[in-house]
């Protein structure tokens, strides 16, 4: 028998406007219980077996609402879960308004070339650290770190000495680990995405690591590992 408030969810999501579809999910714009919101619907996957699909989807709309709800308990910002409908695996997320991605305000700030800017770089690089280290002390790993998945509510514009509300999201690939591995190859993985999407930015994401390491509860374990995966990293670039 169908689920009344699937099918109902179902119907919302058909008038809804449809802003990105990626290998996983469609994420939607619609208006819920008065809020702005945005949908992300985990879709069949036809070249899985039924049972199968159903089982690693499901595993993965529990690990993202659980990933999303451990950052907001440590005080993190992270989107509010408004209502999570696992029959259709749709998750209703806050839409976080009047922001904007650091990899926008990264880029800008590099295209302006003043020394203010600059400040205003390493101020946010530093909060960058500080917001992953304390993620990664909850052992939430986020699966998925780039610039395009921090927002920013409050714009460098607005000066450096104003409180920065970075917002993580898209948690699709979150798991819960303690492992010092995971949590260097979440860093790994940010480090790749971060030099090539924004060059010339060494020095800043040193700032971001150093950061880290100053609110990381055990930043040494996890600096070797980063060190160890960054070594494989270059012998699979030499072998290549």
């Amino acid at each position: 028998m169908a689920n009344p408030n699937a099918m109902a969810q179902h119907e919302l999501i058909k008038t809804a406007q449809l802003i990105k579809q990626g290998a996983e999910a469609r994420i939607y714009r619609i208006v819920f219980l008065g809020r702005p919101t945005i949908v992300k619907e985990r879709f069949l996957k036809r070249y899985r077996h039924p049972l199968l699909d159903e089982k690693l989807t499901h595993r993965r709309t529990v690990q993202e609402v659980r990933s999303i709800l451990r950052c907001r308990r440590a005080g993190l910002s992270a989107p509010v879960v408004y209502f999570v409908d696992y029959f259709s695996h749709c998750i209703f997320l806050e839409e976080i308004v009047n922001s904007s991605t650091v990899r926008d305000q990264i880029a800008n700030a590099q295209m302006s070339g003043s020394s203010y800017t600059g400040v205003q770089l390493e101020h946010l690089a530093e909060k960058i650290g500080q917001i992953l280290a304390k993620m990664h002390n909850e052992h939430v790993i986020h699966g998925d770190l780039t610039t395009s998945n921090m927002l920013l509510r409050c714009p460098l514009v607005d000066g450096v000495d104003g409180e920065l509300d970075l917002v993580l999201i898209d948690f699709g690939l979150s798991y819960i680990s303690a492992l010092p591995e995971d949590k260097g190859v979440d860093l790994y993985v940010l480090e790749k995405a971060f030099l090539s999407t924004h060059p010339k930015t060494e020095v800043l994401f040193e700032k971001l690591l150093k950061s880290y390491r100053a609110s990381s509860k055990n930043s040494e374990v996890v600096f070797k590992k980063l060190d160890e995966i960054r070594l494989r990293g270059r012998k699979r670039s030499m072998e290549g």
